[in-house]
């Protein structure tokens, strides 16, 4: 009997062995008794603790902190002091704790058909509806800024038909459960190994495939300028929209105040006759979503995420620059001079 229990538990936690099965429990166990407990009080008293959660993975987290530093720098180190450049990553780790701890948790209850307008203001978004409205489809795209859950959620609610793509979370617990809420808000979820296969399906019926653009892709990506530094970023997108001539649309949803409310806009539409023509449209069109959702960032960068490896990855010619370079400052001694 016990033998069987064990058996039902490693089945439904996907778990190699009982320990990793007992760990994954925990989880969901912790993660469904924190909802119910910050589900006792009013948001904005829960976004205090999630600042105040924020501040200690600052002061306690120095790798975070100093990679945070690090990818700040360069980026932005022209415009701002080292002092205001802390403080900067300072309210991006409180930004995330909040939308970590709280929101993500939150923001499917409170993203409702008739409560988003209190939390959620309505900007630029003349052009992504009438690209969604088309019938045609289209590509949504949004960097690690602000809430980017809340922007697929919202439209969903408005209606419209949305598919996100999302890396399945290590527990399935978890994951399942927090899938689960979203697609109860009208939202398609479409893990990143399956959207080879249907993503043309979902397109071809006129609905809108939503994406987190800014993930390092690794050696094999298209190396595209972001914040000044070549970043590696994945080729799929920018293929798909010109094989399915479909507009790709960059949009976000930025904070507000210190309140849970966001303002919804739409930076840039990129529709299919301006890649058609170019030498390279692969590079074009990744070059021109990825300078949009730069301007994005660049107007609050306090709510991007700078602990995330962005520029993980180098090109090329930049590691060959740099082994040339170290061989130049340690030359090998020849042979000869030995002699």
């Amino acid at each position: 009997m016990l033998r069987d229990w064990i058996d039902r538990l490693l089945r439904a936690t996907e778990a190699p062995d009982l320990r990793t099965a007992l760990r994954r429990v925990g989880e969901y166990a912790a993660l469904r008794a924190w909802i119910a407990i910050i589900g006792c009080f009013p948001i904005e008293w829960n976004l205090h603790t999630g600042r105040l959660l924020g501040r200690i993975w600052w002061w306690a987290s120095p790798r975070h902190r100093e990679r945070a530093l690090e990818n700040l720098r360069p980026a932005l180190g022209r415009d701002y002091t080292e002092a205001q450049l802390r403080a900067i990553a300072r309210r991006s780790f409180e930004h995330f704790a909040q939308l970590y701890t709280v929101e993500v948790a939150l923001t499917p209850r409170l993203i409702s058909t008739w409560a988003w307008a209190r939390h959620v203001e309505l900007g630029r978004l003349d052009s992504a509806l009438r690209a969604l409205l088309a019938g045609r489809g289209c590509i949504l795209l949004t960097p690690h800024f602000g809430n980017y859950e809340l922007l697929g959620l919202t439209l969903c609610r408005l209606g419209l038909p949305i598919t996100a793509v999302m890396r399945p979370l290590d527990n399935p617990l978890v994951n399942r459960f927090l899938v689960a809420s979203r697609e109860r808000g009208g939202m398609e979820l479409l893990f990143k190994k399956g959207v080879s296969a249907v993503a043309g399906e979902i397109l071809d019926r006129g609905g809108a495939l939503s994406f987190i653009a800014d993930q390092d892709a690794g050696r094999k990506g298209v190396f595209v300028e972001f914040f000044g530094r070549k970043a590696s970023t994945y080729k799929s997108i920018g293929l798909l929209a010109m094989h399915k001539r479909v507009p790709i649309v960059v949009g976000a949803a930025h904070r507000v105040g210190r309140r849970f409310r966001y303002h919804m806009d739409v930076e840039r539409v990129i529709h299919p006759p301006e890649w058609e023509g170019r030498d390279d449209p692969l590079l074009w069109v990744t070059q021109e979503f990825s300078a949009a959702m730069e301007r994005l960032i660049r107007r609050h960068p306090e709510q991007y995420l700078w602990v995330h490896r962005r520029w993980k990855h180098r090109p090329k010619e930049e590691l060959a620059a740099a082994d040339e370079a170290g061989a130049r400052s340690h030359p090998v001694p020849d042979a000869a001079d030995d002699a």
